[in-house]
């Protein structure tokens, strides 16, 4: 007979693993998709690569024709008795295939740069990296004190939160030209970029998430004599800090999305740049494998912070686990 501490195991086990799979299975299905569209001759597959260029004169080996436009000129060849081209399917450029992928995600970081004097792309990923770090340690260190007094105290709500309503609406990008008047062309703009996308929306976050404390802890504190200073250091931020966490890293996410613009502003650099100068040229291989990059590094931050809110927070994951 299992007993109900055993039975609660096994399910807890179970779940475990499900949700282990589910999420193996969020990444397999879009890569076995793009395997599929790559690999699969009949499924897409728009243009022709040419392998023997027949009696077409300006044909070359290699080169990428519509499918379209080379089936006519085999239709042509042949009404003229000659030499037919040869091809396979094949997709555009822009789409190169996920083996192409992974050796330029390889070589990217093993190869010296085809363009003389172009960073690394660790050396690309670690400025991008470091913009973000002050970009949003600026507005973290602004926007969370003011945020939890905003959700604290309901005149100082009322006094900053519609003209902050009102400018988170604004799109960042939009006062590109003013910060590089104003800070130059090189990481100054791209931080204030950063620091605009993020603190508008950081204030009204923290305060609604400082309003979503329970107000009996509040009430006792005030029938204890707590007021004040001590009552945010001593009774609210220990309440909200679990959420106040988890709101961190979502807008840590945030601060990923406005990267690419903040970096073209002034002077290009960082992975923008790389993935640019790439684009540039044709390697859209190396753009994808930039991409895939911003992706692991931003995924997997979130997953290691969130391992080490469990460690901080086990009191809230052992409340809102199933």
């Amino acid at each position: 007979m299992i007993t109900p501490a055993r039975s609660t195991t096994v399910s807890d086990a179970a779940r475990r693993y499900r949700r282990s799979l589910l999420t193996i299975g969020s990444f397999i299905l879009p890569v076995l998709v793009w395997c599929a569209v790559s690999y699969v001759p009949f499924i897409w597959h728009p243009k022709v690569m040419v392998q023997a260029v027949g009696g077409v004169d300006y044909f070359e080996p290699g080169m990428l024709v519509d499918r379209d436009e080379f089936n006519e000129q085999a239709a042509a060849m042949l009404t003229q008795k000659r030499a037919a081209p040869q091809g396979t399917p094949a997709n555009p450029i822009y789409l190169p295939a996920p083996h192409q992928v992974a050796r330029a995600l390889y070589t990217a970081f093993t190869a010296v740069p085809e363009q003389k004097g172009a960073p690394w792309l660790h050396e690309s990923l670690w400025h991008s990296m470091k913009v973000i770090f002050w970009g949003f340690l600026i507005s973290s260190v602004i926007g969370v004190p003011l945020g939890i007094l905003a959700g604290t105290y309901r005149a100082m709500g009322q006094l900053c939160e519609p003209f902050i309503e009102f400018f988170r609406y604004l799109p960042a990008p939009a006062f590109g030209a003013l910060a590089v008047a104003v800070l130059g062309i090189y990481d100054g703009p791209k931080i204030a970029i950063i620091v605009i996308g993020t603190f508008f929306q950081q204030v009204l976050i923290v305060a609604n998430t400082t309003r979503k404390l329970e107000a009996t802890l509040i009430e006792a504190a005030r029938t204890l004599g707590t007021r004040g200073v001590r009552m945010i250091t001593r009774v609210i931020l220990p309440g909200i800090l679990p959420d106040l966490y988890r709101d961190q890293r979502i807008l840590l996410g945030w601060a990923w999305t406005y990267l690419i613009v903040a970096e073209l502003i002034g002077t290009s650099s960082g992975i923008t740049f790389f993935i640019t100068q790439q684009a540039r040229y044709q390697h859209f291989d190396n753009v994808y494998a930039a991409i895939i990059i911003i992706g692991v590094v931003g995924f997997g931050s979130d997953l290691l912070l969130g391992r080490l809110g469990r460690k901080l927070f086990p009191w809230d994951s052992a409340r809102k686990s199933p």
